[in-house]
């Protein structure tokens, strides 16, 4: 499908404030629990902060401090933490008793449990040392000195960190309906640390809240009893040195790093099994889709887009010839074709349930079908130019669809076709997606130009102008990044947050035409993208590397690809020659190979 051409408008942008709280943890428990970072088992300890050695018997005299290139109190430590994750308590004790290596010191142990009981005052006085359990004694350590509190992380904030407490203080008290004590917070222990304007007249605006219920929706916070102390303690813990406290779960993360490590060094790596750690890892190139199974010839024109459901068990192509095919993907036979499109077939779209699809025609309408009658439903009929694209909302309630009509570019619909809302500026939309979470819609246009809005409120957040033709945009399913198709024979990867540029893809040709390009594979660990020299290109996402150049569709261009989302052997692509390609793993085509001679014979 050709380019539309338009001259590129001027860079409009904002910027988007981070908040400044916490995420999710795990579930709250006291000090004590099995799931900490540890306990000290020792009286011996620095008042500072952290563990020191004691109890040290001849034989650990004779051992090395190095295990294996590594600290050996650092690995004991992690060791005792993990067996405690674990729940193998006994082992931890009689480890930490044998090594004289303590996780934390009673120090650490009590601002734990002190944040953990809500005990403000004495959470921030062994924080930054003004009351610790160690008050009045002589021990001094590497870890710290007497009276010197926690040792932070460097470029730790403290005056932000005392906001979080105060903040989670504060809103307990709203919590407990003790607004005189929540004021009095709020005036006389938040706004004296200046921490940000916007954030302290939101939590003045709680005030108003009419009850517990209330207060929590309204600040996205779970209560004193729910996981709230345990979030904040996590976050207050990423301040703190880490030979101090420890990160929670230290040998988990590490462990999933060497395989993350691993995955990232795989080229093929496309199967959703978690490598083991008993040995190192390597896929197989022959367990990649790299050859073509079937060939689908239902159309009579050049086949334009394609998409597999959610489900991996269906698979929708259009194109120039105004048809809709739908099939299923045990068969690759036909469910439905769906005619009726007054012009060329553009854009397809699945409900998040799959039950329904939308069509995007150049005859000005959208179109939602009931995919198991094949009956249209509604005609969407808000724009009066060609309609590119269609993108749902995760709740399958409201859809968008764009056009290349200016006066209105974007809408808004509902189930029964209604505009629901609609976006005015002088701009035509070629593609668009909505992130999984259903936060952000990021809209492509002829003007060269990526608009990324707020969903819910509407708001553009930003924008990012270039000076080539874009072709397509898609969404990752972690909802953090935009790959983008560039006419200048390159696609980018950007990170929605920050608009940086994380990785950039080359080799495909692309200049005159629209061409799609898709994340695809296990865990999205790879791009996938047409190309008008009649290829299919693949490559690995982390690294960039280009691992297959394929042979697709000849003559003409390769216009669109979909990674089947339940099967990673499995992609598909579409063409100018008419056809629609599936492609599996060697393995599965020798066997629908030896099938059909069987059949035949």
């Amino acid at each position: 499908m050709r380019l539309d051409k338009d001259q590129p408008s001027s860079l409009t942008g904002t910027t988007r404030p981070l908040s400044n709280g916490s995420s999710a943890g795990s579930q709250q428990k006291s000090a004590t629990s099995n799931s900490t970072n540890g306990l000290s088992h020792h009286p011996e300890v620095s008042n500072g902060s952290a563990p020191v050695k004691s109890g040290v018997s001849g034989r650990d005299t004779l051992r090395n401090n190095d295990y294996f290139g590594h600290d050996r109190e650092e690995v004991t430590r992690i060791l005792v933490q993990s067996l405690t994750d674990l729940g193998y308590n006994g082992a931890a004790a009689a480890l930490s008793r044998e090594s004289g290596y303590d996780v934390e010191s009673t120090s650490v142990a009590a601002f734990r449990n002190a944040v953990i009981q809500g005990e403000w005052a004495e959470a921030e006085g062994l924080l930054f040392g003004d009351q610790l359990p160690e008050k009045g004694t002589d021990v001094e350590s590497r870890y710290g000195r007497k009276g010197a509190g926690l040792i932070l992380a460097e470029g730790a904030d403290k005056k932000e960190m005392l906001f979080w407490m105060r903040q989670q203080k504060f809103l307990e008290l709203l919590e407990g309906r003790d607004l005189g004590s929540a004021l009095m917070v709020l005036r006389q222990e938040l706004t004296p640390l200046h921490q940000d304007i916007g954030k302290l007249h939101a939590l003045s605006s709680l005030i108003m809240c009419q009850s517990a219920d209330d207060l929590k929706t309204q600040a996205d916070w779970d209560g004193a009893a729910g996981q709230s102390r345990q979030v904040l303690l996590s976050e207050l813990s990423k301040s703190i040195s880490p030979s101090v406290m420890i990160p929670e779960h230290r040998l988990a993360v590490l462990l999933q790093r060497v395989k993350q490590n691993q995955i990232s060094n795989c080229l093929y790596h496309n199967t959703t099994t978690s490598p083991s750690l008993y040995s190192d890892h390597l896929c197989d190139r022959s367990q990649f889709p790299l050859e073509i199974m079937l060939e689908l010839d239902r159309h009579t024109d050049e086949v334009w887009f394609l998409e597999f459901s959610h489900d991996g068990t269906m698979l929708s192509t259009t194109g120039q010839d105004k048809t809709v095919v739908i099939y299923d993907v045990g068969t690759f036979e036909p469910l439905h074709i769906l005619a009726g499109h007054g012009d060329h077939v553009a854009y397809t779209a699945w409900s998040p349930d799959d039950t329904k699809l939308i069509s995007c025609c150049h005859d000005r309408l959208a179109r939602i079908w009931d995919v198991e009658s094949g009956t249209c439903l509604v005609t969407v009929e808000h724009h009066a130019q060609p309609v590119t694209t269609c993108a749902w909302a995760p709740d399958g309630q409201t859809f968008v669809t764009g056009s290349l009509d200016r006066q209105a570019p974007l809408c808004v619909s509902d189930l029964q076709g209604a505009l629901v809302h609609a976006w005015t500026g002088m701009y035509r939309v070629r593609d668009c997606s909505m992130t999984r979470d259903g936060r952000r819609l990021v809209v492509l246009t002829t003007e060269n130009r990526i608009l990324v809005f707020d969903y819910k409120t509407r708001a553009e957040e930003y924008s990012i102008a270039l000076k080539v033709d874009l072709t397509c945009i898609s969404t990752s399913a972690d909802s953090r990044y935009m790959l983008v198709n560039m006419a200048d024979n390159e696609i980018q990867l950007l990170d929605i947050e920050t608009t940086e540029v994380t990785r950039r893809f080359m080799g495909q040709k692309q200049g005159r035409f629209v061409i799609r390009s898709s994340f695809g594979g296990a865990g999205e660990n790879f791009v996938i993208s047409g190309s008008e020299d009649s290829r299919v290109y693949i490559w690995h996402k982390e690294n960039g590397t280009l691992l297959e150049t394929l042979d697709g569709h000849q003559p003409g261009c390769v216009n669109a690809v979909s990674w089947n989302p339940r099967n990673p052997s499995m992609f598909a692509s579409a063409g100018d020659d008419h056809k629609v390609r599936i492609w599996s793993k060697a393995s599965d085509v020798k066997l629908l190979r030896d099938r059909d001679h069987n059949l035949e014979g």
